[in-house]
């Protein structure tokens, strides 16, 4: 499995897409740390790095997340499948749990390594004041689960076709409807990742239920592309 994982974090380097990803994604950390938190350093004084999870004129680094996770997650099997290289995948000696979770692992640590990124604008923020370290890990912890739970979605996504455009919209309308259902009906409030996070991880709290959700789907779209590949495995 660790070849696997070393094979696509390597990939998405040797490509521009890890470096596309990075890049939009501190772009969009910058925007907002000046929109949410550098001017109300200046205007009041008041230091808080959770702020730069949180909305600011409908811009927030968790939204983006929804357009930029999928330049990771789209080419995840659909290549493999439009090369023609997904049978020599599938022929390989490793199980299709190894080869899922380590193309999965190889796109966590992408993510993770730009949400490692952030602790930029902390140490920016110690220079000002002391904002509070628990609640700021807090904030990163519940990002970063949002992150992973949305790249287990991409990667089922990818898994189910062999068009990286249509895994993409997929797993960008998946994500758009997921957000704005609960608007709509408080049914769905209890299945929102984007209020799981908002609920509690961004306020500084651990939310016993939020954290399930969150690791739960997680975990279950892993098991559901495992499944679709498996299936397609045994058909050839």
């Amino acid at each position: 499995m660790w070849a696997i994982v070393k094979k696509e974090f390597q990939s998405y380097f040797l490509s521009p897409i890890g470096y596309i990803y990075i890049g939009i994604f501190l772009l969009m950390c910058s925007i907002v740390f000046y929109a949410n938190i550098f001017w109300s350093i200046i205007l009041g004084g008041y230091v808080d790095f959770s702020n730069l999870f949180k909305n600011s004129m409908f811009i927030s680094v968790q939204v983006i997340l929804i357009f930029i996770i999928p330049l990771l997650t789209m080419r995840m099997f659909s290549e493999e499948r439009k090369n023609g290289t997904e049978q020599l995948l599938l022929t390989s000696p490793r199980s299709v749990t190894s080869i899922v979770l380590g193309k999965f692992i190889a796109a966590a640590l992408v993510v993770l390594l730009s949400v490692a990124l952030t602790l930029i604008y902390y140490a920016i923020l110690c220079y000002f004041g002391e904002p509070q370290l628990g609640k700021s890990l807090v904030a990163i912890l519940g990002f970063a689960l949002l992150a992973l739970a949305y790249i287990s979605f991409g990667m089922f996504a990818s898994s189910l076709t062999e068009n990286q455009i249509i895994a993409a919209v997929i797993s960008i309308a998946f994500f758009m409807l997921s957000w704005f259902l609960p608007g709509f009906s408080s049914a769905f409030v209890n299945f929102s990742l984007m209020d799981a996070f908002y609920m509690s991880f961004v306020n500084g709290a651990i939310s016993i239920q939020n954290l399930v959700l969150l690791v739960s789907f997680t975990v279950l779209f892993i098991i559901f592309t495992i499944m679709v590949i498996q299936r397609r495995k045994s058909v050839k």
